[in-house]
């Protein structure tokens, strides 16, 4: 305890230096902070946007579907598979769709478009699809007419009240068409699906494909991302033949491998951040030990043990970095709240770069624990390293030289 006093004492005899080494711990820990928080929070955008408006976190379908996406594919759900989703803990919300592709025509122009039949109301609860209705209104259940993505609408001309044409092949081959009015225009947060999908009441989209009480899925939303493998490991146990129980990760496997390998660059990019981080904090000690050489020399000179010595340099290193990660700590809270809730809107070729992507134009930062407390670990343990030096130094002290330093 003396020690450590001792230690705390001589850092604010020369407040200069120490508040120097202190601000390169500070700044390296809000830098390093700041790009873990970007990163991770670029991954849950894409992940949130491919989980709300497609996947959902886990799906349970046909056994047969995920390798044959045919609406042959499809199967009748059972008050005893709803049962057993809902018993699940974790699971929130449980929205059926008949998914399939489809011509749209307006007029002269065509494209192909990814038709959702729908339950309003259990699809609301998944995707939140209403709020963000830039035109018309959402669909009601039993309603006769479709929701556009904007994306669709701009490039085959159609705005609401206006009339769809869908084309298609239904439940064994049978032909699918039919004309129906657009209620409301969609504005999807994931570019891809914006310029692909249409929505439909279930009922409806069942009668035009002539799949009467069929669906191609069971959507699952979870209260938490973090109850996602409990809920998967019930539900597989629980759910068998003829259906098949799949999480996001397993449907979107180039999502995944996109996230990983960009995590490994970032990584060796953190690499560099925290080697620079080192060396100011390893050239701010060794400043410091080449002022004190002389103060150091006398005090070995009238008595002072060299272990102990080097005990009270090491504890002024621990107690900089203590100071400097709990300051950086503090000051990276509110900024990466304010960056949390005030998304960067990127603009230009990066804009568009990431639209192409499928993915939206901006730049998100995440708020999870580990963004912090990873970079205030790893910075904390490179200065305990660093204090090695001035112990190493210490015990080796040639007295006569530092008396004459």
């Amino acid at each position: 305890m003396e020690n450590l006093k001792i230690a705390w004492r001589n850092l604010w005899r020369n407040k200069k230096r120490t508040i120097i080494t202190v601000a390169s711990i500070f700044f390296g820990v809000i830098l390093s902070t700041l790009m873990s928080s970007m990163q991770e929070g670029s991954y849950s955008s894409m992940v949130e946007n491919i989980v709300k408006f497609y996947s959902g976190y886990l799906q349970v379908q046909n056994e047969e579907y995920w390798d044959n996406k045919t609406i042959n594919n499809t199967f009748e759900p059972t008050v005893d598979l709803y049962k057993k989703i809902n018993d699940t803990k974790g699971v929130i919300h449980v929205a059926p769709r008949l998914e399939s592709f489809a011509l749209a025509s307006s007029r002269d122009v065509t494209r192909g478009a990814i038709l959702f039949g729908i339950d309003p109301e259990k699809e609301e609860n998944v995707t939140e699809a209403s709020k963000w209705i830039t035109e018309g209104n959402y669909l009601k259940t039993g309603d006769n007419g479709l929701v556009i993505a904007s994306g669709l609408a701009e490039y085959i001309k159609v705005n609401v009240n206006d009339t769809l044409v869908l084309l298609g092949q239904g439940y064994h081959g049978v032909s699918a068409a039919g004309k129906y009015p657009v209620r409301g225009i969609v504005k999807l947060p994931n570019p891809d699906l914006n310029r692909q999908v249409i929505y439909m009441d279930l009922n409806n989209a069942q009668e035009f494909f002539s799949a009467e009480n069929l669906i191609t899925s069971l959507v699952i939303m979870v209260e938490d991302p973090y109850d996602l493998p409990h809920a998967d490991r019930i539900l597989k146990k629980e759910i068998s033949s003829p259906y098949k129980v799949m999480t996001w990760d397993e449907m979107q496997p180039e999502l995944v491998q996109m996230i990983e390998a960009d995590r490994a660059g970032a990584v060796m990019m953190k690499g560099v951040l925290y080697i620079i981080i080192g060396f100011g904090i390893l050239g701010t000690i060794t400043m410091m030990l080449s002022e004190r050489l002389r103060e150091m020399g006398v005090m070995v000179a009238i008595g002072m043990q060299r272990i102990r010595l080097g005990i009270i340099l090491f504890l002024e290193t621990i107690l900089i970095g203590l100071v400097g990660v709990a300051s950086g700590f503090a000051a990276s809270i509110p900024i990466i709240s304010y960056m949390y809730n005030n998304p960067v809107e990127l603009t230009g070729n990066a804009a568009e770069t990431m639209i192409d992507m499928g993915i939206e134009p901006y730049m998100y930062f995440s708020w999870i624990g580990k963004v912090f407390y990873n970079q205030v670990l790893t910075i904390f343990i490179i200065t305990v390293l660093i204090g090695i030096l001035p112990l190493f130094r210490s015990i080796k002290l040639n007295v006569s030289q530092a008396l004459r330093a």
